[in-house]
């Protein structure tokens, strides 16, 4: 996988939606929704960015922990701002109950890029 060309989609995509968020949904869905979207937007930026550290890690640190932080980002990012991003067109608040899971992988990704240049791997 290419996480540094993964990194500038999620971010290119994240710039792209949250311009769709600013625009095109203000007066579309409620100040609330528009809350919860604009998370979803942020989160997405923030582990684009992180996608960008992965990158690097790969190619610093070689093993399994780098590339297991990209794909916990991956996946953080679509279930966490997915869900969220769903929550907001549709409504269901129920959706809100996967939005953790997403977290999770977020967190488990930040844990793995941290081990990464301590943990010797072969």
């Amino acid at each position: 996988m290419n996480w540094f060309t993964t990194g500038a989609i999620v971010g290119a995509t994240g710039v792209l939606i949250g311009a769709f968020g600013a625009h095109g949904l203000r007066d579309r869905v409620s100040a609330e929704l528009l809350a919860i979207f604009e998370t979803g937007v942020r989160y997405q930026m923030y582990h684009g960015l992180a996608l960008l550290a992965v990158a690097y890690a790969v190619t610093r640190w070689p093993g399994t922990l780098p590339t297991v932080a990209g794909w916990s980002f991956l996946a953080g990012i679509v279930v966490f701002s997915g869900s969220l991003y769903l929550m907001t067109f549709t409504g269901l608040r129920w959706l809100g109950a996967i939005t953790p899971i997403g977290g999770v992988c977020l967190i488990v990704g930040w844990i793995c890029l941290a081990l990464a240049p301590l943990i010797r791997q072969s």
